[in-house]
């Protein structure tokens, strides 16, 4: 299955998919680096908001080793409401940070669509803050296409 941005089949590292979970664990990692707690604290911070903001419901409030362990997960294979949490505390903080790079950003792009629901591709540009449109410009629009992919599916 080819997606209908021009992706080459045999080039799985350009798929949007695949850089997106690649990226998650730098959300992790970003979260984890401008947090003012330590890793135990910042595992808890992560749970709670996830259980408070409908983010996700962890079943267990990982420990800081678990924690450290996603943020060095270049598979992303850790439980989608942790970097989806991440993203909805980085959007709040005063720092105003981005993502560091196009798999970051493709992974924000996509935890942001997860976050809230959008009726347009426009409408999801609009309600980023102010400092994320234009580092998500790209990695949104291919997170919006991605989605809409798979509504067809």
């Amino acid at each position: 299955l080819t997606h209908s941005i021009g992706v080459v089949p045999s080039m799985p590292q350009d798929d949007f998919y695949t850089k997106m979970r690649a990226g998650l664990s730098a959300l992790l990692r970003q979260w984890r680096s401008l947090g003012q707690a330590n890793t135990d604290q910042l595992a808890l911070i992560l749970a709670e908001t996830a259980r408070v903001a409908k983010l996700g419901t962890p079943d267990a409030t990982p420990s800081g080793a678990t924690l450290e362990q996603w943020s060095q997960d270049e598979l992303g294979e850790m439980p989608l409401w942790a970097p989806r949490t991440a993203v909805f505390l980085l959007n709040q903080m005063p720092a105003r940070p981005t993502p560091d790079s196009d798999a970051e950003a493709c992974a924000w792009a996509y935890c942001w669509l997860r976050n809230r629901s959008f009726d347009s591709l426009q409408a999801a540009q609009e309600a980023l803050p102010a400092h994320l449109k234009a580092p998500l410009k790209d990695a949104l629009e291919a997170a919006w296409r991605d989605q809409q992919g798979l509504r067809l599916v």
